[in-house]
């Protein structure tokens, strides 16, 4: 990677100050940087009053030289408000040119409110700004210096209309009201400084932008990755969602601008946290999107094990029949006046204590006794079981260690993402020991059950491990 592209150490300070102060907002502050290091646009989709704006300002403090511009649009604006106003010099000379200093055209950042509100005057001029970074002023196209737009709206336009922009819009990003949670600390919330005094590292310069992106090309897509895609394109079509070839395209940009930004020179799997945010159409859809990518595409262990949890409970029920089976041998009758004498007032202590023991030893007696070839058989099936788990536990340890150790360094992953996936193991992990622990306790169960050896016995019928 260049030597001129920003490091992890160099975009940190910029990821926790951005977030200061802006609570549940960990997801969004990411996606919104990370998308403007890539030049894609981020659209935010909340009600009001949810810190869309605020979060957008604070992003344009961190480029170097990025002017920023802001409009809340409505289906009365006119394009003088976001392009500027018509300029009579020209006019005079017969040409239809704007002053753009100050507007749209000259911002590295900006910040457009209820956006899919404006009309198709203003909509049009947009769609060539945001996605060739180019301006029709008069007779000329002009580059503009235009880095990310922020959008915001409450809703997703369900006009067909609409569809080509909110498409240009490549991240999206719900943002709710905070949770019950952390509603009081959203009422002791102190104001935070200034952005520009709230972070210390400088801002990202023009040229460290372009050395990322450049080395952003050169990251690899490894088959797995390109396997993952595919499987994401299959179950999108499932879902009805039509996701273009362009958005399939700016996708694969994102991913490896956010491996550049590591320092990896590959794309993996856990890079693909970013699918949620980038292919459904809706807001809604955005939690079943994140439920799959974790569950397929990053294999995140789950607490389900059907077949494995059928076997425990079915040895547990063999060896509560087989503990509880009585032997019909004629002391039946001596075991019930022995407890009924136990139960009565008789003439002291020690008879009492004599009477029962007598009972244990009868109850002792009357208990199923087994061949050594039968026990040895449920212990040896047992066995098997244990292994299975055994096995199956150091598998999901080891793939615990290596979420570990996947998601420690990672830059941009949320922190509740990152607590979520780990979470998900270290309760894989848990679940899989205590069946392992009650599995050995029915072990030690068929081990102590009364034995004859007199009898010779045949080996039991195995119990089915798969139900």
């Amino acid at each position: 990677m260049s030597a001129l592209a920003p490091t992890p150490a160099r975009l940190r300070p910029w990821i926790d100050g951005l977030e200061v102060g802006l609570l549940e907002r960990s997801a969004a502050v990411r996606l919104a940087l990370l998308a403007a290091l890539a030049g894609e646009h981020v659209l935010l989709i909340g009600p009001p009053g949810t810190a869309k704006s605020e979060l957008a300002r604070r992003l344009h403090h961190a480029f170097a030289d990025a002017r920023y511009f802001e409009r809340l649009l409505t289906r009365f604006s006119v394009p003088e408000e976001l392009f500027g106003p018509l300029s009579l010099a020209a006019l005079e000379d017969d040409r239809y040119e704007r002053l753009t200093d100050g507007y749209l055209p000259t911002a590295g950042v900006a910040f457009l409110d209820e956006v899919f509100k404006a009309n198709s005057a203003i909509l049009n001029a947009l769609l060539t700004l945001l996605n060739e970074r180019e301006f029709d002023n008069g007779a000329q196209r002009l580059p503009v210096p235009l880095i990310c737009v922020v959008g915001a709206t409450n809703e997703v336009p369900q006009e067909e209309g609409l569809r080509a922009f909110h498409d240009r819009f490549l991240v999206r990003v719900p943002v709710a009201p905070v949770s019950d949670a952390q509603f009081k600390s959203l009422l002791t919330l102190s104001a935070p400084p200034p952005t520009r005094t709230l972070i210390a590292a400088k801002p990202l310069r023009r040229d460290e932008l372009d050395a990322l992106r450049e080395a952003a090309t050169a990251v690899a897509l490894p088959e797995p990755v390109l396997q993952a895609l595919q499987t994401a394109r299959r179950f999108a079509a499932e879902q009805g969602l039509h996701v273009s070839d362009r958005r399939w395209r700016q996708t694969v940009g994102l991913l490896r601008v956010q491996a550049a930004s590591e320092g990896r020179t590959a794309v993996d799997a856990a890079d693909l946290w970013l699918l949620p945010y980038v292919l459904p159409e809706r807001p809604e859809q955005v939690g079943g999107w994140q439920t799959w990518v974790i569950d397929t595409l990053m294999a995140c262990p789950t607490t389900q094990r059907p077949g494995l949890q059928r076997a425990v409970e079915a040895f547990e029920r063999q060896l509560d029949i087989e503990t509880s089976t009585r032997q019909d041998d004629g002391e039946a009758g001596k075991l019930v006046l022995a407890r009924s004498i136990a139960r009565g007032d008789d003439d002291g202590a020690r008879e009492g204590g004599i009477t029962r023991l007598v009972a244990e030893r009868l109850e002792e007696r009357l208990r199923q006794h087994y061949s050594p070839v039968h026990i040895a058989a449920r212990v040896a099936q047992v066995d098997e079981l244990l292994q299975r788990l055994n096995d199956e536990l150091q598998h999901l340890e080891r793939a615990r260690m290596q979420a570990q150790a996947l998601l420690q360094d990672r830059l941009w992953w949320p922190p509740a993402l990152r607590q979520t996936v780990l979470q998900r193991h270290e309760d894989a992990c848990a679940q899989m020991a205590a069946w392992r622990a009650r599995a050995q306790c029915v072990r030690d169960g068929f081990a102590q059950l009364p034995v004859d050896e007199t009898l010779a016995g045949t080996p039991p019928a195995p119990i089915a491990l798969e139900a």
